[in-house]
């Protein structure tokens, strides 16, 4: 019976990931693999005889309790910071697995695999917690979004990344315990050290990675423990992720080494800073101008970015785009891989407004269709549509693939001032002659349109 629970939450997990391919679906998946996942754990509990019945249900109130408050607390800006400790707590688990199989084993006579998976459990689980919360920092304001280097760094990564081979070594040759336990201090520094060097135009990247690496520590803990669930679970994570990576650098069109030692993010970046524009004119445009804008074009596309989860906007542009669809205006949302702070953020964003999934369309869906757009409207997006990326061979984004909103007839920009986005260079878009400035917070700015377009 319990082989048969393991594989029923093994179902469940899969069953669930592949519901979560799709935003109709992806509540649904959510739940069938959270179910998987309480089963596996109730299951482990009681019939290893770990715990009693009544420890089973505290744990699962306290658990509950504080989801609830993290579901009903922690705003849709905040999200990315949530997954990134989601990532970090899902490694350090997996390490302590390790650590107590360790504490537990005969280390002198268990099998090599067995010391092979329990060292790359602890070295996977322990840099994904340290890397994890660095991360956190950095998109919570808590550590600066710039890459942080020092003289020597790569040195210092390379003693260590030896150090920690040579520590590994010894602790599965000599059988050890402290030797482990150095192996997983060792990959805690490491872990910081992978990621202060990582700018904040490329924590989406991050975080699918660090996703991965969580799943990959509960794969090696599983085969270490000899736990078909947790080998399973975590395969799944780890894959997943890593396919998500492989598709947040394609759409940057930049490889995983080039996120992870460029250095790329910084404010001064090259190719173009903030004060290389500064003193070009823009059009502004008030509440008016965007409501006669929008309200006498046949078809707007709607580009959403980081600035309208820093607004809370999402409802407010729904109601905006309901009284366009009143006035028979034809408007879809045109979703970039990489806008906001985390892979799928602005998917999430806009599906707790309800809006309806066939209007948001991938960067492949909306680009044909942008020129044939009267008005494309972008709110706080910056990087995913500057027009550099496809014609500034100096540029650091140059290649990344973009949505080329400057094909429309009308470009609307909704931002709180020029400042530049997370690559750290400015948007030439912003001074296109078709293009009209609108300076305000996103949310204010909407429902300012929103009352003006009531009056035409």
């Amino acid at each position: 019976m319990t082989e048969i629970a393991y594989l029923a939450s093994a179902v469940a997990f899969i069953v669930g990931l592949k519901l979560l391919g799709a935003p109709r679906t992806a509540r649904t998946g959510n739940r069938i693999a959270a179910a998987g996942m309480l089963a596996a754990i109730v299951v482990t509990l009681v019939t290893e005889d770990i715990v009693g019945w009544w420890t089973v249900g505290a744990g699962l109130v306290v658990g509950a309790a504080i989801g609830a408050w993290l579901a009903v607390r922690v705003q849709m800006t905040s999200m990315p910071q949530l997954v990134a400790a989601f990532n970090g707590f899902g490694g350090i688990a997996s390490a302590l697995v390790a650590f107590v199989a360790v504490v537990q084993a005969d280390l002198g006579g268990i099998a090599a695999e067995t010391v092979v998976a329990l060292i790359v459990s602890i070295v996977i689980g322990t840099l994904t917690f340290t890397g994890s919360f660095v991360a956190f920092g950095k998109l919570q304001g808590i550590v600066s979004g710039r890459p942080l280097v020092f003289p020597g760094q790569h040195v210092v990564n390379g003693v260590l990344a030896a150090a920690l081979v040579g520590v590994s070594i010894w602790a599965g040759v000599a059988g050890v315990a402290g030797a482990y336990w150095a192996v997983g201090a060792i990959a805690l520094v490491m872990g910081v050290l992978a990621v202060v060097p990582i700018g904040g135009a490329d924590m989406p990247v991050v975080i699918s990675l660090l996703n991965s690496f969580s799943g990959l520590a509960a794969a090696a803990a599983g085969f270490a423990i000899g736990s078909n669930a947790l080998i399973i679970g975590g395969a799944l994570v780890g894959a997943a992720g890593l396919i998500l990576t492989i598709q947040m650098t394609e759409a940057m069109n930049r490889s995983l080494a080039n996120v992870l030692f460029a250095g790329f993010g910084t404010a001064d970046s090259g190719g173009g800073g903030a004060a290389a524009f500064s003193d070009r004119p823009v059009k502004r445009a008030t509440a008016e101008d965007v409501a006669i804008a929008l309200g006498y074009a046949d078809s707007v596309m709607i580009v959403p970015g980081y600035g309208l989860a820093v607004a809370q906007a999402q409802h407010a542009t729904r109601e905006l785009v309901d009284a366009l669809d009143a006035r028979g205006v034809t408007v879809n949302y045109a979703i970039h891989p990489v806008a906001g702070r985390m892979p799928g953020h602005m998917n999430v964003l806009l599906a707790e407004a309800d809006v309806p999934y066939e209007q948001l369309l991938d960067i492949d869906q909306a680009g044909p269709m942008l020129p044939r757009t009267d008005v494309a409207l972008i709110l706080g997006a910056n990087d995913v549509v500057n027009p550099s990326a496809r014609d500034d061979a100096d540029s650091p984004i140059y290649g990344m693939p973009i949505l080329e909103v400057d094909r429309a007839d009308r470009v609307i920009v909704v931002k709180r001032s020029l400042s530049p986005g997370f690559a750290g260079i400015d948007n030439p878009l912003f001074y296109d002659d078709k293009t009209l400035m609108f300076f305000a917070d996103a949310k204010t700015a909407l429902e300012e349109s929103l009352v003006a377009l009531k009056h035409l």
